[in-house]
């Protein structure tokens, strides 16, 4: 009986970072003029160009509040993304379902955008998302292992709270498959000190929530580190 209501709130939340997020529909990049139609092919030199000649233009805004920052990070463009950050870009701008640049990276597995934006000097502190989340609750969701420590190496939140009342550890529990990249997600946050008393809506534990769901190497993991 205690796997039902994980099982029904794991269903309910399981795909909320991809979801939300909302990518350049086909008819918004053809519509895309200036320095979101030049974020989206990649020109850094027009982008220049543009930049310097109305340098507000930076924080111009689409249909769905996405800067030429956030269409460069959906299209995993790095000269682009360069070159908007030495002209001068917001790097930790929020589109309308208050996602980052940081984020849009971390939700599409980009290891290589993720971290040229934190070369450049992106956070990865910001909340974002309709739920109050961060960049490194969405990777541990997802499993991007990888993600996670860089997310971590650059000093995101590990213990961060969202609106389901849920940290990373959490997530990588309740909304993984306990297979090997979420158990990687799990023993990286772990070896970042995620605290292992912090337990969601009812009370329940990572290490209760992960032999719930009976995935015995994330529970060993955890008892390994003295989660209780």
């Amino acid at each position: 009986m205690r796997l039902a209501p994980i099982v029904a709130a794991a269903l309910l939340a399981a795909s909320l970072p991809a979801a939300a997020q909302v990518a350049p529909a086909p008819g918004e990049l053809a519509a895309y003029r200036g320095l979101h139609a030049a974020a989206h092919r990649g020109d850094a030199a027009e982008l220049a160009r543009l930049a310097a000649a109305d340098p507000g233009a930076l924080q111009a805004r689409d249909g769905n509040g996405r800067t030429p920052l956030h269409v460069a990070a959906f299209a995993q463009r790095a000269d682009a993304i360069r070159a908007l950050a030495k002209a001068g870009a917001d790097l930790g701008a929020l589109d309308a379902q208050r996602y980052d640049a940081v984020t849009i990276a971390s939700v599409a597995d980009d290891e290589a955008t993720l971290a040229l934006l934190l070369e450049l000097g992106a956070s990865a502190k910001l909340v974002t998302s309709p739920y109050d989340g961060t960049a490194l609750i969405a990777a541990a969701h997802l499993g991007h292992d990888g993600v996670v420590r860089r997310l971590i190496a650059a000093d995101a939140p590990v213990d961060h709270v969202n609106r389901l009342h849920w940290t990373a550890l959490i997530e990588a529990i309740v909304l993984g498959n306990g297979g090997p990249r979420h158990q990687a997600c799990v023993r990286a946050l772990l070896d970042a000190k995620a605290d292992t008393s912090l337990g969601d809506r009812q009370g329940r534990s990572p290490l209760q929530l992960a032999r719930d769901l009976r995935y015995r190497e994330i529970a060993e993991m955890l008892q390994a580190r003295g989660a209780r």
